[in-house]
C-alpha cells in the first residue's frame, strides 16, 4: 500500500487518489518542431527507472491535485507532495 502525503488531509491510502501521470516538459510549438519530435512528445510517455515526478488527484478526498516524486523501483514516495493549486 502506498501512502500519499496530502497537504490538507495528511497521509492517505493510494486508493483515494487517481494518478495523473508523470510531469512532462511544456508542450512544444508544433510549427517549430520536427514531425518526429512532435510525435515523440504526443505518444511516448517517460518511463524512467528511479525517481519520477508525478501528478496525483485526491479524487476521494479534498480534491486537490498534487505533484510528488515516486521511485519506480520501490514504489515509495521519495519527496513530499506540493499543492498544484
Amino acid at each position: 500500500m502506498l501512502l500519499i502525503p496530502c497537504p490538507f488531509c495528511g497521509p492517505r491510502d493510494e486508493s483515494e487518489f487517481i494518478c495523473g501521470g508523470p510531469v512532462r516538459p511544456p508542450r512544444p510549438d508544433p510549427a517549430q518542431t520536427s514531425d518526429a519530435d512532435w510525435t515523440d512528445w504526443l505518444i511516448q510517455a517517460p518511463n524512467p527507472v528511479g525517481p519520477v515526478q508525478e501528478h496525483w488527484w485526491h479524487a476521494r478526498g479534498c480534491g486537490v491535485w498534487l505533484t510528488l516524486w515516486r521511485d519506480t523501483r520501490s514504489h515509495e514516495i521519495v519527496a513530499g507532495a506540493s499543492d498544484d493549486g
